[in-house]
């Protein structure tokens, strides 16, 4: 398959509409719909053909080893979740925190890897560290001070904020040393970039396939490396997450399963499993190398002045300076162009994907140019 014809199969990318917002959403393949909603409908139509509890539970196995095959990671080392917020959340509820227990985690992350912690801090009294960036950079001096007596660490592989790939392995280096749990989030980097789990190191990492992997909303996994998992009592438990539900004392699923709790659809992660394929169906290789392309033309058409994302490729997402954020996301969606405003930078946001074309960063450098 060529970036072209994965776009053809995406309702949503018409020739009078330029999406670049796949940061936040990614737009589904009609394929991905049909796989989840057949699913569905079969396991709601037909309850008597085929045990629907049987028929979910073999589905959740073949989605997790799905999955872990593609992310480098092992079928235990993953459980599957609504999101990447879920995951995160989930973590944070399995650690027995006390009062002046230390979370560092940078300035540029998503509010996903911020409440948890202010929910900790306020509940608790634990301390929160704000490791402060520049230019989507974290400072590995300050980081390493930060984390000298942490009991935890979150931070991006890709920032939201700047598009910048943070040096995970190196980041997670330093906190294992400290002793410190390492906690990733993932969320901007599978279906744009290689992704190898066990190559990073971490503890635990928490990701979902709407964006990049074009997958439906809901589709998300935590990957527990398998000996920490062991050693973790999650925050909720029920009966997918235990060996044997109707035993008097609970002994919970080795490895990451037992984060997970009850009776939910495997329709959304039926269909992330096509999201999946279509990517590899391009591969990954051809797929960063379109991305870098197409921010090339873009980087160069908006000039090195406005870029708050670095010059040189490095994801998908590039952050422009703009005077009035919200202003611009709105005047760029009536002539068709879907882009976002951020937060922090005060600053907009092109998502570029394989599947955007010349045509759409023509016309979103020539918007974005046109500035009042």
């Amino acid at each position: 398959m060529t970036p072209r014809e994965l776009r053809a199969d995406v309702p949503a990318l018409d020739e009078d509409t330029a999406y670049l917002n796949y940061g936040a959403h990614g737009p589904s393949p009609e394929y991905v719909v049909d796989a989840a909603a057949d699913f569905l409908a079969d396991h709601e139509y037909d309850p008597i053909g085929t045990d629907p509890y049987e028929r979910a539970f073999g589905t959740y196995e073949t989605v997790r080893e799905r999955i872990a095959e593609f992310l480098g990671a092992d079928a235990e080392e993953i459980a599957l979740t609504e999101s990447t917020t879920d995951g995160i959340a989930r973590i944070a509820a399995a650690i027995d925190w006390e009062p002046g227990d230390v979370v560092v985690r940078t300035d540029l992350e998503h509010p996903a890897g911020v409440l948890p912690w202010r929910k900790l801090e306020e509940e608790v009294g634990i301390e929160v560290r704000v490791v402060e960036t520049e230019d989507g950079r974290i400072d590995r001096d300050a980081y390493a001070e930060a984390v000298a007596d942490a009991q935890l660490v979150c931070f991006s592989a890709i920032t939201w904020t700047h598009g910048t790939r943070l040096p995970v392995e190196d980041l997670v280096e330093t906190a294992n040393d400290a002793g410190a749990f390492t906690l990733v989030d993932a969320v901007q980097s599978p279906g744009q970039v290689p992704v190898d789990l066990h190559a990073w190191g971490a503890d635990a990492v928490a990701g979902a396939g709407h964006k990049w992997l074009l997958g439906p909303w809901g589709a998300g996994f935590l990957y527990v490396d398998r000996e920490t998992a062991d050693g973790m009592t999650p925050g909720s438990v029920g009966y997918r997450g235990v060996e044997t539900p109707t035993a008097r004392d609970i002994e919970y699923a080795p490895g990451a399963k037992r984060f997970e709790i009850g009776t939910t659809t495997p329709a959304a992660h039926v269909g992330l499993l096509e999201g999946i394929d279509a990517i590899e169906s391009i591969g990954l290789d051809a797929v960063t190398d379109r991305i870098e392309d197409l921010t090339d033309r873009l980087k160069e058409g908006i000039g090195e002045e406005r870029l708050l994302s670095p010059t040189e490729y490095e994801t998908g997402l590039v952050t422009v300076d703009v005077a009035e954020p919200e202003a611009t996301v709105e005047r760029l969606l009536d002539r068709g162009i879907v882009i976002r405003d951020l937060p922090h930078p005060d600053a907009v946001r092109v998502s570029v994907h394989a599947v955007s074309t010349e045509r759409e960063i023509d016309d979103v450098v020539e918007a974005l140019n046109e500035e009042p």
